[in-house]
């Protein structure tokens, strides 16, 4: 897979960042893998009460820019959360 592609595949669920992180660019497209990571490690913390509903909401608003930005091959990061950095 080029780099946009796998860019793409990442942000469709951890089955797609693994697909992407073993079959795919991973050079190209480390940006997008790492965006993906930590919307979905940050997705994880909608099942807290109370204010999961509104973080929900948020992740997603996260996962659609990221996936824009994925398909327009742009580097942008998700607002709060997207500095972080897990991949190397």
């Amino acid at each position: 897979m080029n780099a946009k592609t796998t860019g793409i595949v990442a942000y469709f669920t951890w089955i797609g960042l693994a697909v992407a992180v073993l079959a795919g660019d991973r050079e190209g497209a480390k940006f997008h893998m790492n965006q993906s990571l930590v919307i979905w490690l940050f997705s994880l913390l909608r099942h807290v009460p109370c204010v999961g509903w509104v973080w929900g909401v948020f992740i997603l608003i996260c996962w659609i820019m990221g996936l824009v930005a994925a398909m327009n091959q742009e580097e942008k990061e998700v607002p709060l959360i997207g500095s972080i950095r897990i991949l190397k």
